[in-house]
C-alpha cells in the first residue's frame, strides 16, 4: 500500500481528534514523558494542554500552534490549590470543556527518613496532593464529556527503592487514588487508569547517569535488568499507551494498572541477563 516507510501515517486513529486533554508535569526538557504525550496527542488531532511550572511550556504551545494545533499552557504552581483552581477556569474560558486529564507530574528527590517533615510534606504535595487538586477542579468538565483520568505511576510504589520514602508514599497513593476515582466516579461514566512506569531513559535519567562517576556501567547494568530486550522503555512507548488508554479504544477499561516496563516488575528474574 505504501511504497516507502515516509508514507506510513504515524497515527493511531484513536479518535481523539479536538479531544481537550488537560497535561500536567508537560513541560520538561525535549524528549520527556509529558512532553512526548504532548506531542504524540498533537499528533492524533487532540487539542493537548499543559500545565506545568516551567515557562518551557510557552516554547513547546508555540511550535505546537505553528502546526495548527489550537493548544494553550497555563503556568502553574502544581503544588498550590488555588493556581490550579485558576489554571482549570482559565482552561474552561478557552475551551469550555474538558475530555481527559493525564497527572503527570512526578520528581524523584530522594525524600528519604532522613528527610525533614516539610522536605518529606512537600514531595508529597507535588507527586500526589497535585494529582487530587487537577481531578478536583476538573470534575464538572470531566462530568460533562464523560472524560476520564489518567494517572502517571512509577514501580517505586510496588517495589520501593530505598531513600525515598516522599516518592514512594506519593505513588502508592496516586494508585490508591486511580482505584478510587474509578469507585467513585463510575456513576458518571468517568474511568480512571494508571500507567507504571519502570525504567525509562528520560533527560532527567540521563541527567542522573551523567553525575555518576561510573554511569555507563550502572547504565548498562540497568539495561540488563530489564526481561524485554535488556533496554529500558521509550518514552514514546509511554505517550503511545497512554493515547490508547484514554481513548474511546480502551472505553471499557477502568481501575486499571497499565505496567509499561518491558517486564521489568512481574516477570521471573530467571529472564534478566547477566548484571554483573
Amino acid at each position: 500500500m505504501f511504497k516507502n516507510k515516509s508514507q506510513i501515517p504515524t497515527k493511531m486513529d484513536l479518535n481523539l481528534k479536538n479531544k481537550i486533554v488537560v497535561v500536567s508535569g508537560s513541560a520538561g526538557k525535549e524528549g520527556s514523558i509529558g512532553e512526548t504525550i504532548v506531542n504524540r496527542l498533537a499528533d492524533e488531532g487532540a487539542i493537548p494542554v499543559l500545565v506545568d511550572r516551567n515557562a518551557r511550556g510557552f516554547e513547546y504551545v508555540e511550535r505546537l500552534q505553528k502546526r495548527g494545533v489550537n493548544s494553550l499552557f497555563v503556568q502553574t504552581d502544581v503544588t498550590d490549590p488555588v493556581a490550579i483552581e485558576n489554571a482549570v477556569k482559565v482552561i474552561g474560558a478557552k475551551y469550555g470543556r474538558i475530555d481527559a486529564i493525564i497527572n503527570n507530574v512526578g520528581v524523584n528527590d530522594g525524600a528519604g527518613l532522613d528527610a525533614s517533615y516539610d522536605e518529606f510534606m512537600d514531595s508529597l504535595k507535588l507527586n500526589v496532593v497535585s494529582y487530587f487538586l487537577l481531578a478536583k477542579y476538573s470534575l464538572p468538565y470531566l462530568k460533562e464529556s464523560k472524560g476520564n483520568i489518567l494517572n502517571i505511576g512509577s514501580k517505586v510504589a510496588l517495589t520501593g527503592q530505598g531513600g525515598t520514602s516522599g516518592y514512594a508514599a506519593a505513588k502508592g497513593g496516586v494508585l490508591g487514588l486511580t482505584r478510587e476515582w474509578a469507585v467513585d466516579l463510575i456513576q458518571y461514566g468517568i474511568r480512571s487508569n494508571a500507567i507504571i512506569i519502570a525504567e525509562s531513559y528520560t533527560p532527567a535519567y540521563e541527567d542522573w547517569i551523567k553525575t555518576l562517576p561510573d554511569g555507563e556501567t550502572v547504565l548498562n547494568k540497568i539495561n540488563k535488568s530489564i526481561p524485554l530486550e535488556s533496554r529500558m522503555t521509550k518514552t514514546e512507548e509511554i505517550a503511545d499507551t497512554a493515547l490508547f488508554v484514554i481513548s474511546e479504544k480502551s472505553s471499557h477499561t477502568t481501575g486499571q494498572f497499565v505496567f509499561v516496563d518491558g517486564g521489568y516488575v512481574h516477570l521471573d528474574r530467571a529472564l534478566i541477563s547477566d548484571v554483573n
